[in-house]
């Protein structure tokens, strides 16, 4: 709450240096406000899918084996960092240029903020997922394991944390391609899409949470794969739909691009694993040697990272796309 309050505070002076700072009053009856409301419910519930997946999985594991709730808990904020960091910051960035774009007509410029984002979302999602997935156990330990989380905790919570990165790629996209729909004063689809990706989620996690919690007892694993895997149908619809109304096509050299990005990702990924290996014990060690020693690799991997990038022929001058 505090945050948010700094946030919000915060901005302030700074619309007012551009004379942007507005002065509230109730018009409620406003034709500009009525439409204002009519596009944004909406466009909020299609954008919040993944959060009420969420709260449904919350409900479904008070059912399942005590700290299951905790376990999701924890390996969903670790999730929500990278998607709060970049997603949003991404979608935040592309929403007025879309918007301007498609009110000038501008389809070729539209379509190529969209393909910017999207290139934008694979080159932070994937060292972002793949460090998640190598790095589990050392980040829930160095950040949550004290007073009565148990190593057990950390095991569990690891498992579902895993689970969860298998669809960071698609919760990151879903936040980048439903403002196009948003630009073109459509924010129906979304709603309609996140309801199937809703359905498919409860149909998930009945596939799924039966049967890890009665034969392996982690139930709570299949509740994070069911949400994963309703986030990919989600982020594939909203692809299609772009694709099916024409406004975004794909431009030239993705095939080269995935390369450039997944090679330094790969990289990256053993150095990661050599450094996972290398280093045993991390529960026994006081709180600042955890974290010394986890930025430590992160830093490393992240330079393993941006120097392949480098080498693979990408600079910053290529992603001044968004205008």
């Amino acid at each position: 709450l505090t945050a948010g309050c700094v946030q919000l505070v915060f901005q302030l002076p700074f619309l007012q240096r551009l004379h942007l700072l507005p002065t509230p009053r109730w018009q409620w009856g406003d034709e500009g406000v009525r439409r204002i409301v009519q596009l944004m419910i909406p466009a909020m519930f299609g954008v919040s899918v993944s959060q009420i997946n969420l709260l449904l999985d919350t409900v479904l594991a008070s059912f399942l084996p005590t700290g299951s709730i905790s376990w999701l808990y924890y390996s969903d904020r670790l999730v929500e960092l990278p998607l709060g960091v970049f997603a949003i910051a991404i979608a935040t960035v592309i929403l007025p240029s879309l918007s301007r774009q498609r009110a000038g007509g501008d389809q070729q410029a539209f379509s190529q903020t969209l393909d910017w984002a999207i290139r934008g979302v694979l080159l932070m999602a994937l060292p972002a997922a793949v460090a998640l997935l190598i790095l589990a156990e050392p980040i829930l330990i160095t950040l949550f394991q004290y007073g009565e989380l148990q190593s057990r905790d950390v095991t569990m919570a690891a498992l579902s944390l895993r689970a969860y990165t298998l669809g960071l790629l698609a919760f990151m996209l879903i936040k980048v391609l439903a403002p196009g729909f948003f630009a073109c004063q459509d924010t129906r689809t979304p709603v309609r899409i996140g309801i199937y990706a809703m359905v498919a989620n409860m149909v998930f996690n009945i596939a799924l949470v039966l049967p890890l919690h009665f034969y392996w007892q982690i139930g709570h694993v299949g509740l994070a794969l069911a949400t994963a895997a309703s986030a990919w149908l989600n982020a594939a619809l909203l692809l299609r739909g772009l694709l099916k109304r024409d406004v975004y096509h794909p431009a030239a050299g993705w095939l080269r691009y995935s390369v450039q990005v997944l090679l330094p990702v790969a990289a990256m990924a053993a150095v990661l694993i050599a450094a996972r290996l290398g280093i045993h014990d991390w529960a026994l060690w006081f709180s600042w040697q955890r974290a010394a020693v986890l930025l430590a690799v992160c830093a490393t991997g992240g330079g393993v990272y941006l120097l392949g990038l480098w080498m693979m022929g990408m600079r910053i001058g290529d992603f001044r796309g968004a205008r």
